[in-house]
């Protein structure tokens, strides 16, 4: 008897750098049951403060579950404290969640990205609440290995924001190219001090819509 992993195949690709004035998350946007293309419109990416982002891999009702869940908290928090949760309590909290649920785990693999009064940080958070800060580059998913390819090879501390962007969907293009779990387009969020900006990009053209919120 097969279990669930091997009986509902998922892919995807998540990407997370830290350039000199903030963070960039991207992902591609396919969703995949085993050999079937569930959606071409998946969103990976979702907004949970002003200034952080989440990007999903995995079970897609868990992962919205999980941002659902994150959203609220750190809603709660900043009407209690009457500030926004930095990215590093944010992914604590996500991890203490996580962990509690371990024998029950939600099959997911987790970005967190944003700017605080710290500066920019990513974190990865797995499906057993393990947490890690990620000095630099960061992918997840099944086309990641592609994506580090690209990532370790061409990614600078010091990169602009238009560079760290272009990286970074050079990157999840390569996996898209190697990867039958990762395709269609490619959402992008770039989160700094004074701004959160999405944008979708063609998988083969520049971008082609774009909406900035403060």
């Amino acid at each position: 008897m097969l279990d669930v992993s091997e009986q509902i195949m998922k892919g995807t690709t998540t990407v997370g750098l830290i350039f000199k004035d903030g963070v960039v998350l991207a992902t591609e946007m396919r969703a995949t049951m085993g050999n079937l293309i569930a959606s071409k419109r998946a969103k990976k990416i979702y907004k949970i403060t002003p200034r952080i982002g989440m990007t999903t891999a995995g079970g897609v009702g868990d992962a919205q579950q999980l941002v659902r869940i994150i959203q609220v908290e750190c809603s709660l928090y900043e009407m209690r404290r009457g500030r926004t949760m930095s990215v590093g309590a944010a992914s604590t909290l996500l991890s203490n969640y996580l962990n509690q649920n371990r024998y029950y785990p939600y099959y997911v693999q987790l970005l967190m990205g944003g700017f605080d009064e710290g500066g920019p940080s990513v974190y990865s958070v797995d499906a057993m609440g393990g947490a890690t800060r990620e000095e630099e580059i960061v992918a997840t998913g099944s086309g990641s290995p592609f994506a580090y390819g690209v990532l370790e090879d061409q990614y600078r501390p010091d990169m602009t924001e238009e560079e760290a962007k272009d990286l970074a969907i050079r990157a999840v293009r390569s996996a898209m190219r190697r990867d039958a779990g990762s395709g269609e387009n490619i959402m992008v969020v770039v989160i700094m001090k004074d701004k959160y900006e999405e944008s979708i990009v063609s998988g083969l053209q520049t971008p082609s819509t774009a909406r900035q919120t403060t």
